[in-house]
């Protein structure tokens, strides 16, 4: 594997109750605490939870097994909420390893203090609360 630039445009969000809307593409999503607006009808983000990848994001979000997980990192009045990023299939755990380890999402263990992938360089967009919009990232075994 060699050197390579990922440009990752993430969408979202959504909340709990509208996660059927979500893209059943591959790529990597972001599970994030945030507040319901109901007036103005947006949500503002409070915290990264948890970053995942999958063939289909629709299917993995709803039936994965850390939702008892994430909703402990849920304060009152707020609620989850989900944000997806496009990823070739071959790149997908190489975008979500990045990912979590610049980040360290308290959830995720994996990869939060190893990268085992060739110098990557992610650049995120649109939906990506709490990201950074560019990040380089050295392996480290």
């Amino acid at each position: 594997m060699a050197e390579k630039i990922f440009n990752v445009d993430f969408e979202g969000y959504w909340r709990e109750p509208n996660i059927r809307g979500i893209s059943e593409e591959s790529g990597v999503y972001c599970v994030y605490e945030c507040k319901h607006n109901v007036s103005n009808k947006t949500v503002t983000i409070h915290r990264l939870i948890y970053i995942g990848e999958s063939d289909n994001v629709n299917e993995r979000i709803k039936n994965h097994e850390k939702w008892d997980e994430w909703k402990q990192y849920v304060g009152l009045g707020r609620e989850l909420c989900f944000s997806f990023g496009y990823v070739e299939s071959t790149y997908r755990e190489r975008v979500e390893a990045a990912l979590i380890y610049e980040h360290k999402p308290p959830v995720n263990v994996e990869y939060k203090s190893c990268f085992p992938f060739d110098k990557t360089t992610v650049k995120t967009s649109g939906a990506n609360s709490k990201l950074k919009t560019e990040f380089t990232v050295l392996r480290t075994l």
